[in-house]
């Protein structure tokens, strides 16, 4: 049982775990929390889409069942886009004994119970990915490892196993997704689980940007890894406006990394940007 994650922890979970991710116009805000509460969470529900061109549709939903569908969505091409922050309707009810072994984290995940008395909507995340599942449509390697990654970040966030992961033909007899074999990849989560994620660093912006005095949350991760170096010139901490403090940290920087004079001022450039190792924002 488990805090939900917010917005943000959620993407910089999937960014640390190394996925590509979209984030999709309101995400943020879109939920069905006024139908119920969300959270706490206790587990992972894997899902494919059952058709194509999907990201819409799981957004929106219809008027029998309303958007959001999932959480994330994810592409043939292995891109996570994010649909929904909050309870989503995307699993429904639950047999008991089917989520009490997701809960249990039991290495056996039994058929599910013809009785479905849980809120599955709000205790779990849900992922969509976009597969006719008819055994035919093939998992691109790219989508099919991003899936992975999707289950294990979230799981390395809460501190849970891999067996907290389901698919939602395994929470209800109702559904029959996803198309592949849940144990392989509950095994598969636990392998990225088991390995160090490669961490995700913001590409450098070009000079000009800086010059431009830009406003964003990029300007704050560059000061706290400024600070962290120890070359901080705050006197209040770093934010997310480019100022004369940050230009000063920056220069700091620059010489703790051997540059003198004219490559000493301040303005970033790819050599110390690379160095420095800004996380993705």
């Amino acid at each position: 049982m488990a805090t939900p994650m917010t917005a943000d922890q959620f993407v910089k979970a999937l960014k640390n775990e190394g996925m590509s991710v979209a984030e999709h116009s309101g995400w943020r805000t879109h939920n069905r929390n006024h139908r119920g509460a969300w959270g706490p969470v206790n587990g992972v529900v894997i899902h494919h889409t059952a058709g194509t061109d999907s990201l819409s549709f799981v957004y929106t939903g219809n008027s029998a069942l309303p958007g959001p569908l999932c959480h994330s969505h994810l592409s043939k091409s292995g891109t996570v886009t994010m649909i929904g922050n909050g309870r989503a309707n995307h699993a429904g009810t639950f047999a008991k004994n089917a989520f009490d072994a997701m809960v249990a984290e039991s290495s056996i995940h039994p058929r599910p119970d013809a009785a479905e008395p849980i809120d599955a909507n709000s205790r779990t995340y849900g992922l969509e990915i976009e597969n006719l599942g008819n055994g035919k449509d093939s998992y691109p390697a790219v989508q099919y490892q991003a899936a992975v990654k999707w289950a294990a970040a979230i799981c390395r966030h809460h501190g849970w196993t891999a067996h907290s992961v389901i698919g939602h033909g395994e929470g209800t007899r109702r559904k029959v997704d996803p198309s592949f074999s849940m144990d392989t990849f509950r095994a598969d989560v636990a392998k990225q689980l088991g390995t160090s994620p490669t961490p995700v660093y913001a590409p450098f912006p070009g000079a000009a940007y800086f010059k431009k005095k830009p406003n964003s949350a990029l300007i704050t991760a560059i000061g706290r890894r400024l600070v962290a170096e120890g070359c901080g010139r705050y006197s209040s901490g770093p934010g997310p406006q480019w100022t004369e403090s940050d230009r000063k940290s920056y220069a700091a920087w620059q010489r703790k990394r051997g540059f003198t004079g004219a490559d000493a001022d301040g303005w970033p450039g790819k050599a110390t940007w690379d160095a420095l190792k800004v996380p993705a924002v």
